[in-house]
């Protein structure tokens, strides 16, 4: 693997011109299909073998027409205090605004009366509108959306209350502030770093066109595959995350190596051939545990696993090529002041033999002990306080993910600000909470069945109101609403919902928004399991063929579990119990997104096994080739520390940009995401890590010998380089000067 990725290298340096042409044409390539195909939709939502879907599929089947998947709306109308919407001043209003609906864009399916249809509360206060529309929420045109936000103007101005609830505002998350915040970072971070405006630009430079590369892709094919429009969004997080990572752990490879005197092209070469093999084996991790995703059933987490996979897939390919060929046009530039001087020095007393500027040159900056060398020195001396440390922190951590509750978030955890928790709150005092999550009842049976059924769940605890049966016209099939006694999201509306499976018959069916979220939590749930069997399992072995252990895999997988279990404890403490809240701006405590856990440990594995592989893989080196294993952990930190603390960094800012959005679901997964890094990157790679390794000492790179015969030698630490490129060190010194001397 090292020789392999050494040619490529090399060849990508020497043919830098070709390479850069390449990438900037398969760029041009992307974004003309990006623009040329046809405009993406919504993806389909589906969850198949569920009761819900298959009530929903019966839906569709049994009553054509009834659109039972476009865009909602409620507009709700709450009278001033001490009248009634019966008023006949009031009650035009109402009328007015439904005459404004029905004729104000030809995306409306129908629009009820409140009056004809019963929707006016017992004290007479409130009142409501049902729209329904054609197509999906996020195919609603602006001017449709415009038409339902200007509802009841007049009424508004008459001294009445009007908000407006339901999905037909929803609208699919911008991020982009977010996004340039911590791309702003991510430069300031690269530059103290390296200290250099050139080599920090260049992982960031290439993960932009790794991304835009694989957007682009995605965005071509989102028509014609039914990607829609947001498996973009997963696919860009982690590909502007691994892309700078990637390119990252490279150039400072390759600084290193040109620290110690190698020649330019020779260095490219090194570079990719040690950082580029962790790259692979760290990219492998990541595809892994999106690929994983489909394990879950769920098409569209699917779609947006393997979207993510393939962006990520496209970022190992930039790291492995366009970094060595940019390097080749940036030459010493990317090095700092200091390495510029000690080799400038070296250039001037090649043939007089200056001990002092070569021994500046070989060490560069890693020959006085820095804040990695110390870090690590201070974790060998007090191996087991500071994993004591790590492993009691992290555990206190963790208690609250005990209490998890997992759900879908409806208007009710909507910021109290917008209209549609407004109109939520309105609707739960005018009807009662229940009335905010509706169930749809199929049956698939006759008029008999039908009331039958409806009699049976009016027996139900829990059901405050259940209509009677509507039939299709064929005579069939028919369709009940229940109304639920307490809110959308609560146990209580959850244990109606399998009461009404359990006692109703096998030809009853369960459906509508409620039902639908309460089957998704479930299979999150169910495959919750299996997906990290899975992931976890697939890259032990990964990591023992990188390693060559058993022991560091096992640290590795059981240090992720850790970290997780432990983001996750504070998720729910935060976001569940409500602690911390305000500081967060978390302005409604509730269960925890269904895909918040599955979705943190897709992502947080996948950056956890880049700091891992890129950490332990310079202690693996530095231990093959001859070090023992204490002084193996210090050169492992002295080299990588810095790099995978600015990579964490990195990495928890963009996270944390999307702390601030007003959306819950989005602040969420920004916390989650973040606090995940803060725990994996610098107790469990940092801290417990190296005690674990400290405390294993030789024994933590043991593999049985049979072990050792059946796996692949893949040299990721590149012992074979030491000899095939010893023209650049030893015995190659003067060899190197001239090399240097043209550089």
């Amino acid at each position: 693997m090292a020789s392999f990725l050494y040619k490529i290298g090399r060849s990508a340096f020497r043919r830098r011109r070709l390479v850069a042409l390449l990438w900037v044409a398969l760029l041009a390539l992307a974004g003309f299909g990006a623009a040329t195909a046809p405009a993406a939709t919504s993806s389909s939502f589906s969850i198949p073998g569920t009761e819900a879907q298959r009530a929903f599929d019966l839906l569709e089947e049994r009553f054509p027409g009834s659109n039972a998947d476009g865009a909602t709306a409620r507009v709700v109308f709450k009278a001033p205090e001490g009248r009634s919407v019966n008023d006949p001043d009031l009650k035009a209003e109402v009328t007015e605004a439904v005459a404004d609906l029905t004729s104000g864009s030809g995306q409306v399916a129908s629009v009820s009366d409140p009056y004809a249809s019963q929707a006016v509360s017992q004290d007479g206060s409130t009142a409501y509108i049902s729209v329904t529309y054609k197509t999906n929420p996020f195919e609603l045109t602006e001017s449709t959306r415009s038409a339902l936000e200007q509802t009841g103007e007049a009424a508004r101005e008459g001294g009445m209350t009007v908000e407006i609830g339901g999905d037909a505002l929803q609208t699919i998350p911008h991020t982009g502030a977010g996004e340039i915040v911590g791309v702003v970072i991510a430069a300031i971070v690269l530059v103290i770093t390296f200290g250099s405006l050139v080599a920090a630009g260049l992982p960031l430079v290439t993960a932009l066109i790794g991304v835009g590369i694989g957007i682009s892709g995605i965005t071509a094919l989102a028509s014609t595959l039914d990607l829609g429009t947001t498996t973009s969004t997963l696919a860009m997080m982690i590909g502007l995350a691994v892309g700078i990572d990637y390119a990252l752990f490279i150039v400072s490879r390759y600084r290193v190596e040109r620290a110690e005197g190698r020649d330019a092209e020779e260095a490219a070469g090194r570079a990719v051939g040690t950082a580029g093999s962790a790259v692979v084996f760290a990219g492998l991790t990541v595809i892994i545990a999106l690929v994983g995703l489909a394990v879950v059933n769920i098409p569209m987490l699917s779609k947006m696993g393997f979207a993510a996979a393939g962006t990520v897939a496209i970022a190992v390919l930039v790291a492995l090529t366009l970094i060595p060929a940019l390097l080749g046009f940036a030459g010493d530039r990317v090095l700092g002041r200091a390495v510029r001087k000690a080799l400038a020095a070296k250039d001037k007393d090649a043939e007089g033999g200056s001990a002092a500027a070569d021994g500046a040159a070989a060490g560069g900056e890693t020959a006085k002990p820095n804040a990695g060398t110390r870090w690590a020195r201070f974790v060998l001396r007090r191996p087991v306080v500071v994993l004591l440390a790590g492993v009691i922190g992290l555990g206190a951590v963790a208690v609250p993910a005990a209490s998890l509750e997992v759900g879908l978030p409806d208007d009710g955890s909507q910021p109290v600000s917008t209209t549609q928790r407004k109109a939520y709150d309105l609707l739960s005092e005018g009807f009662g909470p229940g009335f905010n999550g509706p169930l749809v009842v199929v049956v698939d049976g006759d008029a008999d069945a039908a009331e039958s059924a409806a009699e049976t769940i009016r027996g139900i605890e829990g059901a405050a109101a259940v209509t009677p049966p509507t039939p299709n016209k064929a005579g069939d099939a028919a369709m009940i609403t229940v109304i639920p006694e307490d809110r959308p999201s609560s146990k209580a509306t959850e244990d109606l919902v399998h009461d009404i499976r359990e006692q109703s018959g096998d030809e009853v069916y369960v459906t509508g928004a409620t039902a639908m979220n309460i089957d998704f939590s479930q299979r999150m749930n169910d495959a919750l399991l299996p997906y990290l069997g899975l992931v976890v399992g697939l890259a032990f072995l990964l990591l023992m063929v990188v390693f060559r252990s058993i022991l560091v895999p096992l640290k590795a997988a059981l240090g992720f579990l850790l970290s997780v279990v432990a983001a996750l404890g504070a998720v729910v403490a935060v976001f569940q119990w409500g602690w911390l809240g305000s500081l967060f701006g978390v302005e409604q405590t509730g269960p925890i997104m269904s895909m918040m856990p599955i979705f943190m440990i897709g992502v947080v594995f996948g950056l956890a096994m880049d700091y891992e592989v890129f950490l332990v893989t310079r202690m693996r080196e530095a231990y093959v080739h001859g070090q023992r294993p204490g002084e193996a952990i210090v050169t492992g930190f002295r080299h990588g520390a810095r790099v995978v603390t600015a990579a964490a960094v990195i990495m928890i800012a963009v996270f944390a940009g999307f702390i601030g959005s007003s959306e819950q679901m989005i602040k969420m997964i920004g916390f989650g995401l973040a606090i995940a890094v803060v725990f994996d990157a610098f107790v469990v790679r940092m801290a417990i890590v190296p005690a674990v390794l400290a405390l294993l000492g030789a024994r933590a790179w043991w593999l049985p010998r049979w072990l050792d015969r059946v796996l692949p030698d893949v040299d990721v630490e590149g012992d074979r380089l030491r000899g095939s490129a010893s023209a650049s060190d030893g015995s190659g010194e003067g060899d190197a000067d001239r090399e240097l001397a043209r550089v």
